[in-house]
């Protein structure tokens, strides 16, 4: 068509040259304005999906705290998904992991106080599933304001290109958003999420040793391992906690000689890479804000302590959604592992084993690790269950 306006254009005909002008300015005016219409349809509508999640994690979350909710609780649970935290000044870098331990145990006091607040009677472990639960949904919670932000800026300035940018960013905004809610359920309902595989390889090693609290929401039981004496420490299940493993680790390494200190962890896997894949490493296995890991090198550094960790691989995604199948299958291949970093210490001396990770669903002894495979298992046949019907119909 552009072609043979073109041709038409090109004659010694006036009007074909004036209806060239007009359709080549119509186009230039409108073009854009089509364009920014259709990609305002597609961001409004997964702007409207990502509220619809964040309401529907805050139902969900409600009816768990209380099958009887009120107004008066689904007013608290609304008014605290608006929960904030400010990040401490880093112009100078000095005492900043201070400031930052700091302003990460009031968080945790106040999430603490408010389901104290809400749910009194509730038991200390589905406590602390709720409280992991209201992180998820918060998050979930800005990542849709933050879209609305934007969509209602772009319908304000009539921006064209910061509705491009918005758009590129859109599919994974919404993967991480769908993923962020599905573990929100999970984390609410106390369920192994793919982050508790540290947790899990550490109750595996525990065995029926009793376990005892050594810091705030860390257990630890000691294990004799060829001829080494293993101090497992994860955090106090099978509630969702993270626990203080550094502290707990700094006043193991005061109070004891320790010669290695092994670090278990979930790590995000680049595309193309095997869920559920095993690397070897040293240094620190530990994600979040790097308070905890700071413990642990600092104590390492200063008594000459070797740093071994192992890592099971998955996507970031994976980590905070029901555990998978390849992810527990690789329990016992990090435990051979375990074994050989254990064994590069000499007979008789100590070493520290962390599992690193959210401890939810995942208890302190074999048989509630045995009870979480089993739980893996049961969960993946479903999942099969469900593709086979898919594609059936």
């Amino acid at each position: 068509m552009v072609y043979v306006l073109f041709q038409l254009g090109a004659g010694d005909n006036w009007l074909s040259w004036l209806f060239f002008l007009i359709f080549w300015g119509g186009f230039f005016f409108f073009y854009p304005r089509l364009m920014l219409s259709q990609i305002m349809w597609k961001i409004e509508r997964i702007a409207e999906d990502l509220e619809n999640m964040s309401n529907e994690a805050k139902i969900f979350i409600t009816k768990k705290i209380s099958s009887n909710h009120d107004k008066k609780l689904k007013d608290s649970v609304s008014n605290f998904f608006e929960f904030f935290v400010i990040e401490p000044v880093s112009l100078d870098p000095f005492g900043i992991v201070k400031k930052l331990d700091f302003i990460i145990q009031n968080e945790k006091q106040r999430f603490k106080y408010f389901v104290n607040q809400i749910a009194p009677k509730m038991d200390e472990e589905r406590k602390a599933n709720i409280q992991m639960g209201l992180a998820g949904g918060i998050e979930l919670h800005t990542i849709a304001k933050i879209v609305r932000h934007y969509v209602e800026l772009i319908k304000q300035t009539k921006s064209y290109q910061i509705a491009l940018v918005l758009q590129m960013q859109l599919p994974l905004i919404e993967r991480i958003a769908k993923a962020i809610f599905k573990g929100t359920k999970a984390l609410t309902k106390g369920e192994p999420v793919g982050d508790g595989f540290g947790p899990l390889v550490a109750a595996k090693l525990i065995g029926n040793k009793k376990t005892k609290e050594i810091e705030e929401d860390v257990v630890m039981a000691e294990v004799d391992m060829n001829g080494r004496k293993c101090f497992v420490i994860k955090a106090k299940g099978p509630g969702g906690r993270l626990g203080r493993p550094g502290k707990a680790v700094e006043k193991l390494v005061k109070k004891y000689k320790i010669s290695r200190i092994i670090t278990i962890d979930a790590a995000a896997k680049l595309e193309g890479e095997k869920t559920g894949s095993i690397a070897e490493g040293v240094g620190v296995a530990m994600g979040g804000p790097g308070v905890e890991k700071t413990y642990i090198e600092e104590v390492a550094v200063k008594n000459k302590i070797p740093l071994d960790s192992i890592i099971v691989k998955m996507r970031s995604e994976e980590a905070i959604t029901p555990m998978k199948k390849e992810i527990k299958d690789a329990v016992p291949k990090v435990i051979e592992k375990v074994k050989e970093a254990v064994g590069r210490s000499k007979k008789g001396e100590r070493v520290i084993i962390v599992g690193v990770g959210n401890t939810s669903g995942v208890g302190n002894t074999s048989k509630d690790a045995e009870k979480v495979e089993k739980w893996v298992d049961e969960q993946a046949k479903k999942e099969k269950k469900k593709k086979k019907k898919s594609k059936f119909f």
